[in-house]
């Protein structure tokens, strides 16, 4: 089990790295980098470059205990045929009209090069706040056999968020791990952190990275006796 709050996860013990996934939420250059969507919008991506080695780490740790790695980006068609028009005017009023900010064609949807992204991980494309909204997530969770989900990424209290709440409500055994998520935010941040644990965890568990990694290390270990 992994030490989190309000209680350990999952709630059974019953952690199986086959039936496990860590989701790394739209670590992407248009939110990251000091000329995207985010810093354009007048946010400071610090913070969310800062979680980027914590992220690391826990890929590594994941990917050793054999648990599956999902990526998400976002982003909209080129011609914007997926765009509606309150995302559109929102769009013009940012004074984006014209660029290819958040735009799947523009190179600011790519990942940002820090992360390690392996051919074996699952990348999940959407346009809206949840990864579950209008893509294939949940087909590729239920396949797959994943019942457990560990949340990193940004920001916090909107992407990771909103896909959280919609895990939670579809059944699925959620963690957020709290140093390994980010928004521009600080106060946003923190309440949706302090979100996840109200009610004895209406929303899953939250624990730190140093708690997750050590869990996974256990795991690790069956993982390759299991091999052996």
């Amino acid at each position: 089990m992994i030490k989190a709050i309000p209680f350990d996860y999952p709630y059974d013990g019953r952690l199986v790295a086959e039936n496990t996934a860590l989701i790394v939420i739209d670590l992407q250059q248009d939110f990251l980098s000091t000329s995207g969507y985010f810093a354009r919008k007048g946010y400071d991506p610090s913070p969310l470059r800062a979680i980027l080695p914590t992220v690391n780490r826990l890929i590594a740790a994941a990917r050793e205990a054999g648990v599956m790695i999902i990526h998400t980006r976002q982003g909209y068609r080129a011609d914007t045929a997926d765009m509606t028009p309150y995302e559109k005017w929102r769009r013009k009023r940012a004074g984006l009209d014209g660029t290819d900010v958040l735009l799947r064609s523009g190179a600011g949807f790519q990942i940002v090069p820090e992360i390690d992204v392996a051919p074996r991980d699952i990348i999940v494309d959407k346009t809206c706040n949840s990864a579950f909204t209008y893509t294939d997530f949940e087909l590729v969770l239920r396949a797959q056999g994943i019942t457990h989900l560990m949340f990193s990424g940004c920001t916090t209290d909107v992407c990771v968020h909103t896909t959280l709440r919609e895990a939670c409500d579809r059944n699925f055994q959620c963690l957020t791990i709290s140093d390994a998520c980010a928004s521009g935010d600080r106060q946003a941040h923190e309440a949706a952190l302090h979100m996840v644990t109200v009610e004895d965890g209406v929303f899953g568990v939250l624990a730190d990275s140093d708690a997750v990694i050590e869990g996974l290390s256990r795991l690790s270990g069956r993982h390759e006796a299991t091999d052996g």
